[in-house]
């Protein structure tokens, strides 16, 4: 009878040992549930939601607001905290190649479309958000043209926060002092170049540090020269470049930098000083995109001493127009993805968009934004493109090691280093090579 007694008491036991370990299990899968999903149990003695922590490279044009936004954002989410850390145009494409090398790569990170962020796709380093944007319905809310950009590689292959058309801003005052008229041919905007010059005014700011901004020039002399067509077919690749069109644009290019149409010494200029000189009143024109209004705005200038117009390239002047976007690292898990969309939701927010309207492209990439107040020349380049038509921008039509060797003609050119026909042919060079190489 004692051992009949012993062995139920151990019986007992073990069943309520396991019926322990099975509670334990259940908590943790709720647990672990609720932090997939972003919820807490509001249980004043519960343990605390585990953070989801975020990594978040962005440019540093942006860091005065952001670092408010996301105090702001932290302090009101208990379960994520964002941490940010900010670069330059160039050092952020430097930075993210190394990184992408060391499997460093951030949570998610500013980028370009085109060959920029579609390094990123085809190497597999990118969380594709084509389900996610399926799922939540985001092709109801964006503008087409920015999630066709942001697509790469068959990926949806980031989240989109701009997109941008490029047009010739010109000082409004400095034209009627000279009674200059915007031109409507190739030819009156040699003479309007001319007739600045003539009178101390540097016709076009640009600057050469990095290639990217006097590039702007030159692609739009190759749409000039080679027409809509034939400029799309070379920026494909389709067409060589070591071509007569192409030296006929380097040519012209060459020529205004010897009639001092550009600013002298522009080869070693940061691109982030250019306005500068326009600001100053030292030049006249500058090529730039929406943001510019911003800049005008948060520097003091009257907004009526500006407007744009569409390079007279001929044809429909088509502009050149690229997206921006951030990208979400392939590596993340589910729920830092929620958290990482939760937090741009907010970052992109109409809040947030109007507070603090000067670092943003506005207007957003979203089917029916409203225009930015005291902003005119966004929606001017909007409709122009719409009207004109667009082709990508070459830096992202461009792979990197193409556009690099276009940034080193454009420079060699400039100093007298390289003749247009040796440009030519470099360019031709750089894109065999990468044939080569794949």
């Amino acid at each position: 009878m004692k051992k009949i007694l012993a062995l139920m008491v151990v019986f007992l036991l073990v069943v309520s040992a396991f019926a322990g370990c099975g509670s334990n299990n259940s908590s943790a899968d709720n647990n672990s549930e609720a932090q997939s999903n972003g919820s807490q149990d509001s249980s004043p003695n519960s343990d605390s939601t585990e953070k989801t922590e975020l990594t978040f490279w962005e440019l540093s044009s942006k860091q005065e607001a952001l670092e408010q936004m996301v105090e702001e954002f932290n302090s009101t989410h208990s379960d994520i905290e964002v941490t940010v850390s900010y670069f330059e145009v160039d050092g952020i494409k430097d930075s993210l190649k190394v990184a992408a090398s060391s499997n460093t790569l951030p949570n998610m990170w500013f980028n370009w479309g085109g060959s920029l962020g579609g390094f990123y796709a085809e190497n597999d380093l990118i969380y594709d958000l084509s389900d996610y944007a399926d799922s939540h319905g985001w092709y109801d809310l964006y503008n087409p043209g920015a999630l066709n950009l942001c697509t790469l590689d068959g990926k949806l292959a980031g989240y989109p926060r701009s997109y941008n058309t490029i047009g010739m801003y010109y000082r409004t005052d400095i034209f009627e002092e000279y009674g200059l008229e915007v031109p409507t041919t190739f030819e009156e905007f040699e003479n309007v170049c001319a007739v600045l010059k003539e009178n101390g005014i540097t016709p076009i700011s640009t600057a050469g540090l990095n290639g990217w901004h006097v590039m702007r020039f030159v692609e739009l002399l190759v749409e000039h020269y080679a027409g809509a067509e034939k400029h799309d077919a070379l920026n494909t690749f389709a067409t060589s470049w070591d071509d007569e069109d192409v030296v006929q644009a380097l040519t012209k290019y060459e020529e205004f930098v010897e009639k001092g149409y550009l600013p002298e010494g522009f080869v070693t200029f940061d691109p982030n000083d250019t306005q500068l000189l326009t600001f100053s009143g030292q030049a006249a024109m500058d090529i730039q995109g929406p943001w510019y209004d911003g800049n005008i705005i948060s520097e003091g200038q009257d907004m009526e001493d500006y407007d744009t117009f569409a390079f007279p390239s001929g044809g429909t002047n088509r502009m050149s127009a690229f997206v921006e976007m951030i990208q979400l690292n392939a590596n993340n898990s589910e729920a830092e993805v929620d958290a990482s969309i939760e937090f741009l939701n907010f970052y992109y927010s109409d809040e947030n968009t109007e507070k603090y309207s000067d670092i943003y492209n506005l207007p957003l990439p979203k089917k029916g934004a409203p225009m930015p107040e005291g902003m005119p020349n966004v929606e001017n380049l909007l409709s122009m493109s719409g009207e004109n038509g667009t082709f990508t921008i070459t830096d992202q039509a461009f792979v990197p090691q193409v556009a690099d060797a276009l940034f080193d003609v454009q420079d060699a050119i400039a100093t007298d280093a390289m003749t247009p026909e040796e440009g030519a042919k470099t360019i031709q060079a750089a894109i065999e090579d990468y044939f080569a190489q794949q």
